[in-house]
């Protein structure tokens, strides 16, 4: 998009796009869908990354923002997060594992553990028996797992992503979990656009979003939908269109039968 296909009016006349780094996992697509109903007029592209990939993208300004997992390497990048992934185990369908519904994460002592070099979870060291070697990748632990060398525990989400008919996962409590965050290059003020993107994967509505698009929109809006709220009647009757109180039945209403309406006028016709 160049500059001459935005209008004058659009504070984001100066950005051709607004580019978002994610990691295996994170699936984006419910905020993708309401940033194109909110910015039509604004691309978003999705750049897919390891984790590694996606902090050097922010730093490099190859991405505006990322959908990364905690901890942010540095400070050179700011962070919120958004939620806390399951972790699960992952073993072959004819494991023991295949039988329970949840594992805790003593039953693992005896298991030979797989710890990826990529691994999402932190720990220094999983429980259970450790491989001689770890492997280089989750991908490369999932083909361990299927080859029955032993077992694999990850986020729910890289489960889902590694999913082999041969395979399946369980819960696993009173382990490690692995948080998703939104983050981007440090700043005193975040980019409109970044604003824009922390507005919707908060939940924020179109009137309540930070960024000045928002802004602009919400400015424009608002006369219209708040006029007929201000807009007063003569005696001060909101619900009734500011007739006299006599009005709304026939003329029997009124505090007391005391013959004079909200406005203290004597009612139509000389009643009471």
């Amino acid at each position: 998009m160049t500059g001459s296909d935005v209008s004058p009016a659009d504070p984001h006349s100066d950005s051709s796009s607004f580019r978002l780094a994610y990691v295996p996992g994170v699936t984006p697509s419910k905020w993708v869908k309401i940033w194109h109903e909110r910015l039509p007029d604004v691309p978003l592209a999705l750049l897919a990354a390891t984790p590694t990939e996606a902090f050097g993208a922010l730093r490099e300004g190859a991405a505006d923002a990322g959908l990364v997992r905690l901890p942010v390497d540095g400070d050179d990048l700011s962070a919120i997060p958004l939620y806390t992934e399951t972790t699960v185990v992952v073993v072959p369908k004819d494991h023991a594992f295949a039988a329970a519904e949840e594992i805790a994460v003593e039953d693992l002592a005896d298991e030979l553990v797989l710890h990826p070099l990529d691994d999402t979870l932190g720990w220094e060291r999983p429980p259970g028996r450790p491989a001689n070697e770890r492997p280089a990748t989750t991908a490369d632990a999932i083909e361990l797992v299927a080859a029955g060398v032993g077992v694999l525990a990850v986020p729910q989400s890289l489960a889902r992503l590694h999913h082999r008919k041969d395979l399946t996962y369980r819960t696993l409590h009173d382990v490690p979990q692995s948080r998703v965050a939104l983050s981007w290059p440090a700043a005193d003020e975040a980019p409109d656009l970044v604003e824009e993107f922390i507005g919707i994967v908060r939940g924020r509505t179109v009137n309540s979003t930070r960024g000045r698009r928002a802004e602009a929109l919400k400015g424009q809006k608002e006369p219209k939908d708040r006029k007929p709220a201000r807009s007063g009647k003569p005696g001060g009757g909101s619900r009734t269109g500011g007739k006299p109180a006599a009005a709304r039945k026939g003329g029997s209403g009124g505090a007391g039968g005391s013959g004079r309406g909200r406005s203290g006028k004597p009612r139509r016709g000389g009643r009471g």
